[in-house]
């Protein structure tokens, strides 16, 4: 009876330390985040072996305090995009993500390496006036989360070949409501994709969450 006990109390002690080990040693360490979009691989012995994959192109738009802010601005960033417009009437889209998007902002406050950034698909209305006002609703840190505007096509053309989220066909009239999407999209150091998430669920984002701080340790930032 006695032996019962101990061997009880003894599991009961050292089931934490075990699932800690486990989970440092050998969850944290051999989760990898998915790269998207291998672009050529060659087989190196018996094994295929990815050499690039696809990466953001140049962009370069308009801020929410009216200034240039691009691809050279997120040199050696991650970084998690959407794409919303501000007369978004749905509440459970737009304002739902700028909501998610507030709380990983809170949770990555203190690490200037993760950026947000959240492009309107609807310039003609959302000028960086609108999109600082837009902005102040959800406590958007302007050094960390940025609002942009600009050239429509450009908007959507980088939308549809660059992160790869539907933009309509090319020809067609395509309305803010048709294009808009409910993904959040995490891009990294080297500006490839790294992970889509639905902007709107909170189990969705906290995997992203997960996945930016993985990519953190990976990176050694701190």
């Amino acid at each position: 009876m006695k032996n019962s006990k101990f061997l009880i109390l003894f599991a009961l002690l050292i089931l934490p330390i075990f699932v800690f080990l486990f989970l440092q040693f050998f969850v944290t360490n051999h989760y990898k985040v998915t790269i998207y979009y291998p672009l050529d691989s060659t087989q190196v012995k018996g094994k295929w072996q990815v050499n690039t994959y696809h990466t953001l192109p140049d962009f370069n738009f308009t801020d929410q305090n009216n200034k240039d802010f691009g691809k050279k601005d997120l040199e050696g960033k991650l970084y998690i995009v959407d794409f919303f417009f501000t007369k978004c009437g749905n509440p459970t889209l737009c304002p739902k993500m700028s909501s998610e998007l507030m709380r990983v902002q809170e949770h990555f406050a203190k690490i200037p390496s993760v950026q947000i950034i959240s492009f309107t698909v609807d310039p003609e209305n959302d000028t960086p006036e609108v999109l600082k006002d837009y902005g102040k609703k959800y406590s958007a840190n302007a050094t960390q989360w940025h609002f942009l505007t600009g050239d429509k096509k450009k908007i959507y053309q980088l939308a549809y070949s660059g992160f790869k989220i539907n933009a309509g066909e090319e020809g067609n009239a395509i309305t803010p409501e048709f294009m808009h999407a409910s993904k959040f999209i995490l891009v990294d150091k080297q500006h490839r994709i790294r992970g889509y998430y639905d902007g709107t669920e909170r189990e969705s984002v906290d995997k992203m969450i997960l996945e930016t701080q993985i990519l953190l340790r990976e990176y050694k930032i701190k």
